[in-house]
């Protein structure tokens, strides 16, 4: 059994990967730096006594993510598990940002999620088991001024993923989207700002609330009890202040 887990270089990325090698399965590490992939793919052979190989691609362009698929054919392996982890934020007012690197969080953070679980879902119903699992974010539950496209491609991610629960719940495939909030990784200081946000949970926090999901075959699950509490209200709140106080959560000096 092969898992592939996409972002894979570090953070929830690498805690999936632990986990997944823990229970046993091969893996099939992705992202776009070469050396932090080589580096956990070593542990997960030397702890874990599993397979693991590296393959390092860009999967915001759509021909990346189809010589993935082509590459693993060529290879003979199946994915029994996809891990749809990579992605990456914004933090900044939408007049002022890059336009490339906006074209490339939405090709990433929605575009490789629909497209992957297209290319790997037909094998997983055709061999009669697997499991599909996508990030997303409690950033789904509600509009955010200065990381809009975030949130938004969020809320594509969590709202994709119930969906496709929905077509595979009479199945024997698995599907489940994880929501965490701020969590311990490199996310904040790629987005371009590591100072929001400072409470924040860990990534194996994350990934036990996420087979926990996948164990009960639920459509998606909010990673931990303050963040399920606030992201429900985040959802019941009326527009009008639900997304100014987003606003302050995540950029409090800027008021």
């Amino acid at each position: 059994m092969h898992a592939l887990v996409t972002g894979a270089s570090g953070g929830l990325g690498q805690a999936f990967c632990n986990h997944l090698a823990a229970q046993g399965h091969d893996l099939v590490l992705v992202s776009r730096r070469t050396g932090q992939l080589e580096r956990i793919a070593a542990d997960a052979r030397a702890k874990f006594g599993v397979d693991a190989v590296v393959l390092p691609a860009d999967l915001s362009e759509e021909a990346a993510r189809n010589e993935l698929a082509a590459e693993l054919g060529r290879r003979g392996i199946h994915v029994d598990v996809l891990v749809n982890n990579a992605g990456f934020g914004t933090i900044g007012e939408l007049a002022m940002a890059d336009v490339d690197r906006l074209n490339d969080e939405i090709g990433l953070n929605c575009g490789a999620v629909a497209h992957l679980s297209r290319l790997f879902l037909p094998g997983m119903l055709e061999q009669g088991s697997g499991s599909i699992i996508n990030v997303a974010s409690t950033a789904a539950f509600q509009p955010i001024p200065t990381m809009a496209v975030y949130a938004a491609t969020k809320s594509f991610v969590l709202s994709f993923t119930q969906a496709l629960w929905e077509e595979t719940r009479s199945t024997p495939v698995r599907v489940t989207a994880i929501c965490p909030g701020p969590t311990d990784t490199a996310f904040f200081d790629a987005a371009g700002d590591d100072k929001v946000l400072a409470n924040r949970r860990t990534p194996d926090q994350v990934v036990a609330s996420t087979f926990r999901a996948l164990d009960r075959r639920q459509p998606s699950v909010t990673d931990g009890f303050v963040n399920a509490v606030q992201g429900h209200f985040a959802k019941v709140m009326p527009a009008r202040i639900a997304v100014p106080v987003a606003r302050l959560v995540v950029a409090p000096t800027k008021r």
